[in-house]
């Protein structure tokens, strides 16, 4: 019986998701046909596009960062939390892991060491003021989060120019290059970088700490009834600075596959939106390490094919608009199939409760 609800919750799970697409996917399809393209051509053109190798090369690129991103706000979902904060947490990172690891000589592999643990120390320590704000003064870590995004934007921007940037007088403006040291490997030359590795291994991470570890216990206990797992013992401001912290970490690796293993250098526009992005792959990938996986390469072939939109004339910001509509869909429809899957689970055991009665009675 356990069992069989388990994987009945896993299809339902997934039937929202691909239910959500759908909506998406034919909600657009009806934009399409009022601006005056066909849709299905449209959807065509994108889909051939994307299934030759180097699109797939340069689309799965894309979704690097993006796992990234959504496992960082995956853990604040497993603990109640909800970080909008990711995207100033790797600005932050993405902006001091350029400027102080170009001024560092270390020999390669430490050097690359260096400014991944730089990057996750400066996301962590940003994650860590709306953790601590939430654990000391009760400020809803929505609001604490969303502040913080400007702030951090906005003092990023200002030492980026004030600070760290060289050649302002062209049009290649950005920071001191890092040295070949800190310069991520390629797995294909000027197509993948080796971050990929890196991003599965975090997501398998994320996998076995929240799934398979105690405190994942606790984490999942204290977000789903925070009353329940303090009765049990569960320290909530211990768990909460630790989520926080946890997910700011994985944020401020967000922009290390563009700045390590492509750009080497930060420049306006590096790792931005990710932030953003990443919530929706969390959201669609119901904050499961395969659903982000697969969410994440859903959203790299979407913007891999916006190119070939343009092209053809067609606005680039029907991807977008994909995107958005399938967050959406995917929380309403999701939410629905919830309801209906536990009111099906009530009605199963409010007849066993009554099948026993019976018994008993005849007995």
């Amino acid at each position: 019986m356990k069992n069989r609800q388990k994987w009945q919750g896993i299809a339902i799970t997934l039937g929202g998701s691909l239910l959500a697409l759908v909506f998406a996917f034919a909600l657009c399809g009806v934009f399409l046909e009022l601006i005056g393209h066909n849709p299905f051509s449209v959807y065509k053109q994108m889909l051939n596009y994307d299934i030759s190798r180097d699109s797939f090369l340069d689309a799965t690129r894309r979704a690097v960062p993006l796992m990234l991103s959504a496992t960082a706000v995956a853990i604040g979902f497993k603990m109640g939390l909800f970080n909008i904060g990711v995207e100033g947490q790797t600005r932050l990172a993405v902006l001091l892991t350029a400027a102080i690891g170009a001024q560092v000589n270390l020999p390669a592999v430490l050097h690359v060491i260096f400014c991944m643990v730089l990057a996750m120390v400066v996301g962590a320590t940003w994650a860590g003021v709306a953790g601590l704000l939430k654990v000391k003064r009760g400020v809803n870590e929505v609001i604490s989060t969303i502040m913080l995004n400007y702030i951090a934007i906005g003092l990023a921007s200002w030492m980026f120019d004030t600070y760290f940037v060289i050649g302002a007088d062209t049009l290649n403006v950005k920071t001191k290059e890092l040295p070949r040291t800190a310069w991520f490997p390629e797995l294909v030359k000027n197509k993948l970088t080796g971050f990929i590795v890196i991003a599965l291994i975090v997501i398998v991470l994320f996998w076995v700490v929240v799934w398979k570890s105690k405190f994942g216990f606790h984490l999942r206990a204290s977000g789903a009834n925070p009353g329940a797992a303090r009765v049990a013992g569960v320290n909530p401001g211990r768990m909460i600075m630790t989520a926080m912290l946890l997910s700011g970490a994985i944020a401020g690796l967000v922009g290390m596959p563009g700045l390590l293993g492509t750009d080497h250098a930060y420049r306006r526009g590096l790792a931005e939106g990710y932030g953003f992005d990443g919530i929706a792959v969390a959201l669609l990938g119901r904050n499961h390490p395969i659903g982000i996986v697969l969410s994440a390469l859903l959203f790299g072939f979407l913007d891999h094919s916006s190119g070939i939109l343009q092209v053809n004339s067609i606005p680039r910001s029907i991807v977008d608009i994909i995107k958005g509509v399938t967050v959406l869909a995917v929380v309403i429809v999701n939410e629905a199939l919830k309801r209906w899957h536990n009111r099906r689970i009530q009605q199963a055991s409010a007849a066993m409760i009554s099948a026993i009665e019976v018994e008993a009675a005849l007995a």
